[in-house]
């Protein structure tokens, strides 16, 4: 059994309620915005393997300055957490920086005027992350903080199509036995390109249990 969670947005204390509530859970997955406002990063009382939102601290997650139970997933790479394999696209989708190489991706230093979140480009996934991500196999779990389409922000799937068609081109691609994603701040569940699809509310009001190896999940909410 695997824990996973949504997105945390600091409220620590939540999180590791839920931690403390399981221990006989090894480690927890994360789908991104872990950070608080001010981008600071608190021990959430058990290994948690975590892909980025676009609400993270980039300084502190590229220096390594994160507290040692928090394991950053780097986009498009893989790693073994326990008994399952998964895969990370952490950030959101923007056009205008799509096509763009990952290492480009403007970043004003810390402390300067224009070092803003919005002014921090790497919150964004690009081009050649996505195709990285579609050359990966043997993936249990993939975790992207965007949602794949077609997916409706509110409640009753009402509003305008918030998924991106990145992500539906690496579930089918990858073909990952489960997706899990955020951002969003609403538990979902869809089958995408025949992978089931699950939206994770935020942190502060449930969270997933993950059974292994059959990766049946079972939702806890408050």
């Amino acid at each position: 059994m695997i824990g996973a969670l949504g997105d945390i947005h600091g409220a620590f204390d939540a999180a590791r309620a839920i931690t403390a509530r399981h221990p006989e859970i090894p480690i927890w997955l994360c789908v991104g915005d872990i950070a608080d406002e001010h981008g600071r990063y608190e021990s959430l009382g058990a290994p948690v393997y975590w892909i980025h939102g676009n609400n993270d601290s980039f300084d502190a997650i590229a220096a390594g300055d994160l507290p040692a139970d928090l394991h950053h997933l780097g986009n498009a790479s893989v790693v073994d957490a326990g008994p399952v394999r998964v895969a990370g696209l952490g950030g959101t989708f923007a056009p205008t920086w799509y096509e763009t190489a990952a290492t480009d991706l403007p970043h004003p230093k810390k402390g300067s005027a224009k070092a803003t979140e919005l002014a921090d480009k790497r919150r964004h996934f690009v081009r050649e992350e996505v195709d990285a991500c579609k050359g990966l196999s043997g993936v249990d779990i993939l975790l992207t903080h965007e949602a794949a389409q077609p997916f409706r922000p509110f409640v009753g799937n009402r509003g305008p199509d918030a998924g991106k068609a990145q992500i539906n081109e690496i579930l089918a691609a990858m073909k990952p036995r489960l997706h899990l994603f955020g951002h969003h701040h609403r538990f979902s569940e869809q089958i995408r390109e025949g992978v089931p699809s699950i939206g994770l509310d935020l942190v502060t009001r449930g969270y997933l249990l993950i059974d292994t190896p059959s990766l049946r999940i079972d939702t806890v909410t408050y």
